[in-house]
């Protein structure tokens, strides 16, 4: 392991906090070590109490570094949420080396040239994202990186994001001893991941049905166009569950993962359970028939939001359908329900990766995919990262823009 690169990203969500551990072998991803904690302090995808976020996080470092036998000290974190914002913008500036040829530091420049917008001053540029370069009037260039031009242009997608909720995400993180690399759009990373090539360029629409939020991302034309955040999930499920059954909310939870099933005709009517009932210690037996007749409608109910929030943002029929992840659609039957209230092409994503197979691991495998591809670029040490010793697993650098964390320092000293 000491003569690959480690990057490790960290996804926060409301009901669990998982750092992965991804090792960088000749520009291939693999996942060594997955450390998973419940996650206290956050309420519908945000943090509402410091104190335990911190000590959730804490529990899931440690459990990945027993896991791989390292110490992690820089993490990628993701960053979703109904605060994030994206607008367009277009960077221009005359290639700077006298051979003419494009390198590294013009793509930095023309990236900080589409940087210089207007912002209210309670948010915060979280990422610039290229849609497409054009050099010298020649459009649709991905890479221009060893052309030949003089004038070097983008268009480009500026992520934003609320200073207060940036802030927050990265005291916590910070108070965890950990040292934060970069913030990583999830919507986008798991795009990134989940997404064929066709689908981002025809019209897809990526949904993650977390536990305390669903997140909607649209994408057209090889880029995300828009992001929208839902306080509705999982954990909507759990609580009908708990009031249907008349039992504790951890119960209803337990039953939910064991035979939850969101589509009544795929129910069973021979598999049966048992649960306490709430004020006292009675014991009362439902069959998973009954437990489907709960769960069924408001699966529906969240899957008719997503398609009316879609419809608000704009965009209805796109070719590509819907992708499903997130830890919800782990459950049987949630596709036939998504298929029923959709009415389109619906399909689940799921990360290939020994020991994430699971919908739920989409955006925190997509953080590390989203920083493999942006340090490739980068000069012979496949991602630029320091060698990992036995003890220690130092991330790789990113080829996003420099300056982030300076400006996060800045942006702090507003709030002393």
């Amino acid at each position: 392991m000491s003569s690959n690169d480690i990057i490790v990203s960290l996804d926060i969500g409301t009901s669990k906090v998982r750092a992965i551990i991804g090792e960088i072998n000749n520009g291939t991803l693999q996942i060594i070590g997955v450390g998973s904690a419940e996650s206290e302090g956050i309420r519908k995808g945000a943090i509402v109490d410091i104190d335990q976020t911190v000590h959730s996080i804490r529990n899931a470092i440690e459990h990945a570094e027993r896991m791989v036998g390292i110490e992690i000290s820089e993490v990628y974190v993701g960053i979703t949420g109904n605060h994030i914002g994206l607008q367009s913008s277009h960077g221009v500036v005359a290639v700077s080396n006298e051979d003419r040829e494009i390198g590294e530091e013009d793509i930095v420049r023309v990236l900080k040239a589409a940087e210089v917008i207007a912002l209210p001053p309670e948010r915060e540029i979280i990422d610039v994202v290229a849609k497409q370069y054009v050099v010298d009037g020649l459009h649709d260039i991905h890479d221009p990186r060893g052309m030949i031009g003089v004038r070097l242009e983008v268009d480009a997608t500026i992520v934003t994001g609320a200073k207060t909720a940036i802030h927050n995400l990265l005291r916590c993180v910070e108070k965890a001893g950990l040292h934060v690399k970069d913030l990583v759009l999830m919507p986008l990373s798991g795009g990134q991941l989940a997404l064929s090539k066709d689908e981002k360029v025809m019209g897809s629409v990526l949904v993650d049905v977390g536990a305390g939020a669903t997140t909607i991302s649209v994408f057209q034309e090889g880029t995300l166009t828009a992001t929208s955040t839902l306080p509705i999930g999982g954990d909507f499920v759990t609580n009908d569950i708990a009031y249907g059954l008349r039992t504790m909310s951890d119960q209803a939870e337990k039953v939910k993962l064991k035979f939850g099933c969101a589509w009544i005709d795929e129910a069973l009517e021979d598999t049966t359970f048992k649960v306490t009932r709430i004020g006292s210690n009675v014991e009362k037996e439902f069959n998973q028939v009954f437990l489907a007749n709960i769960i069924e409608p408001r699966v529906q109910e969240i899957f008719h939001l997503v398609k009316n929030e879609v419809k608000r943002l704009g965009f209805e029929d796109l070719p590509g359908g819907y992708i499903l992840s997130g830890g919800t659609v782990s459950m049987p039957g949630v596709l036939k329900a998504a298929q029923a209230e959709l009415q389109t092409s619906v399909r689940i994503a799921i990360p290939d990766f020994i020991g994430v197979r699971d919908p739920g691991f989409v955006s925190g495998v997509g953080v590390l995919h989203h920083v493999m591809r942006s340090i490739r670029p980068r000069s012979n040490n496949s991602g630029g990262a320091k060698k990992a010793s036995p003890r220690k697993a130092a991330p790789a650098e990113t080829a996003n823009k420099p300056g982030f964390i300076e400006r996060m320092k800045n942006m702090f000293s507003e709030f002393i």
